[in-house]
């Protein structure tokens, strides 16, 4: 689970290009890039895509007041509804003035959706049929020196807040060979950085002939891409983990010490009853044999608070662990029920209680930024550049992921930099 995110959509340029705005997470991110080339190989240039999230109710909310701004701002323009939002529920978006269509998370990645003339107006094909991903494979980001590679889709496992796996199907792996073959091509075209993405990557291979694990995916692209400068994993399950993966952390720089783990919880009980496949000692083990592996790994974690059932001692066990943990970068969601999940029918945390938590975790995890930020002065670092902001200085992450900005350089560049200090969220850095 990410944060929702979203893209504006501006002004209509000349030679009509379609635009498009996304919500939710990595895997949304990669998939609009998948449906913007699709756009213009099929002469969609006026389309306005929006490419929903259903992770929470906020952000459906989220994108209909997006559709309603797309239909006010422009007009004369064709709106496309994709998404899972829009797998779950088509017709509440057929419905809104000015959608031309909805595709669901199949049709999106389809050439054929974004023919000028729709064959239907509505395609949404049975989820729970779907067996393959690769069909839709990108070269690389346009605008980006960071890319998205799925790497699976869909999820097996039913935890009792999700609605995800309605909308995204079973689990599902891309080939390793395709995935080489994929990055490759980025490599080939720029990109510095290649971030593996999908619903559960920790399930990944389990689909495929032999199983091949996380880990041997990564050291296969690793392998077979020398040039690939670095690799990076987005989020995954603290229990499944397999050793290579750690084995990788330990003797391979390029796989970037950084992991996010899906912990949703701190606490057992609740951990429990969202029917996770962790507890507490299992996310123990894992930060600590990752940080046996690579000392300076750091950690990140996506939070809900409020769980049913939770109370204000479950809370403050959360709140424990945290601080044990060592997490540095938290996603922090209040909870939000789904029609349709177990979890929505349990005893219900009010929601001003469930705000009042996400808050004070959020405040929680922002002094850990703080102080992994100020660590962080007087050391060295790696930062891909990828772009210069008002001051004409370059963004950029270091290996940790740390935002930073850098004294000069060149977008794609990775300049190694002595960080001089830590200010409003990121790191400010010299180039050596």
């Amino acid at each position: 689970m990410t944060t929702a995110t979203t893209q504006e959509p501006t002004a209509e340029r000349e030679g009509a290009e379609p635009e498009i705005v996304t919500f939710g997470c990595r895997l949304n991110a990669y998939e609009s890039e998948v449906m913007l080339r699709h756009a213009r190989e099929q002469g969609l240039g006026d389309a306005v895509i929006v490419n929903t999230c259903a992770v929470t109710g906020e952000a459906e909310k989220q994108a209909r007041q997006a559709i309603r701004r797309a239909h006010r701002d422009h007009p004369d323009r064709r709106i496309v509804v994709a998404g899972c939002a829009a797998q779950l529920h088509p017709d509440q978006f057929a419905d809104m003035p000015g959608v031309e269509r909805v595709l669901g998370n199949q049709a999106k990645l389809r050439p054929e959706s974004f023919a000028p003339e729709p064959a239907q107006r509505v395609v949404v094909d049975d989820i729970m049929e779907a067996r393959e991903t690769a069909s839709h494979l990108v070269e690389a980001f346009e605008t980006r020196t960071r890319a998205f590679v799925q790497i699976q889709q869909g999820c097996d496992h039913r935890c009792t807040f999700c609605i995800i796996p309605y909308a995204r199907g079973n689990n599902r792996s891309v080939p390793v060979g395709e995935l080489v073959k994929q990055v490759r091509a980025m490599v080939a075209d720029g990109v510095g950085e290649v971030v593996l993405t999908g619903v559960d990557i920790t399930a990944y291979g389990d689909d495929l002939p032999g199983r091949p694990r996380l880990g041997e995916l990564c050291r296969r692209l690793l392998t077979n891409v020398p040039d690939l400068p670095r690799l990076r994993l987005s989020s995954v399950d603290p229990a499944e983990l397999d050793d290579e993966v750690f084995a990788l952390l330990a003797s391979e720089p390029r796989l970037m010490p950084q992991l996010h783990l899906s912990l949703q919880a701190g606490d057992d009980l609740i951990l429990k009853r969202m029917k996770r496949r962790h507890l507490v000692a299992d996310a123990e083990r894992t930060v600590e044999r990752a940080r046996a592996c690579r000392p300076d790994v750091v950690f990140g974690a996506d939070l809900i608070a409020g769980f049913p059932t939770e109370d204000a001692d479950a809370h403050a066990r959360t709140l424990d662990t945290l601080d044990r943990l060592g997490l540095t970068h938290l996603h922090v969601f209040p909870y939000d029920e789904r029609p349709g999940t177990p979890a929505a029918r349990m005893p219900q945390v009010p929601k001003a209680t469930r705000k009042a938590r996400a808050r004070e975790v959020r405040e929680r995890g922002q002094a850990a930024v703080r102080r992994f930020l100020d660590g962080c002065v007087g050391h060295e670092a790696s930062v891909l550049l990828e772009e210069a902001d008002a001051t004409g200085r370059l963004k950029g992450r270091t290996e940790h992921f740390a935002p930073a900005r850098v004294d000069s350089g060149r977008p794609g560049e990775i300049a190694r930099v002595r960080v001089t200090g830590a200010a409003d969220g990121h790191l400010v850095a010299a180039r050596l």
